[in-house]
């Protein structure tokens, strides 16, 4: 479920380039990233890359208020038992946040971040994954 309430599934994106960022209200990098991202996000919207957040052990006020103040503009899910996380920790260890993942069009990790995104690696490894198709 989104934070605006929304239910997401995960079949949505299959066959995109999606860009996953864990995060949280309470992380500083997270909030040091916040606006690099959402420019990412705007530069390769038109290219059919996706954003998604994964709001990870936050509340929904926290979550929506970071959302709000920082103008992200693509969706994010609340993990407050971080289920999600583990999920994905099963492929690529998630032991902190923030750490951003690019999923190819196949659905395999083809770019990690650990820390603090920035805009040089962010859209790096979107330049390569979106040039050969993803």
């Amino acid at each position: 479920t989104t934070l605006t309430g929304s239910k997401l599934s995960s079949s949505a994106y299959r066959g995109q380039v999606v860009v996953l960022n864990f995060w949280g209200s309470w992380c500083v990098p997270c909030r040091e990233e916040a606006s690099t991202l959402a420019a990412v996000a705007a530069k390769y919207r038109a290219s059919g890359v996706s954003f998604l957040g994964v709001d990870v052990r936050d509340t929904t006020a926290s979550a929506q208020a970071f959302v709000s103040r920082f103008g992200v503009g693509y969706p994010s899910v609340g993990d407050p038992g971080s289920a999600i996380s583990a999920d994905f920790s099963a492929v690529v260890p998630l032991s902190s946040t923030p750490t951003t993942l690019v999923i190819d069009r196949s659905g395999h990790i083809a770019g990690a971040v650990f820390g603090t995104v920035t805009y040089s690696e962010l859209t790096a490894i979107l330049t390569k994954v979106t040039a050969k198709g993803g």
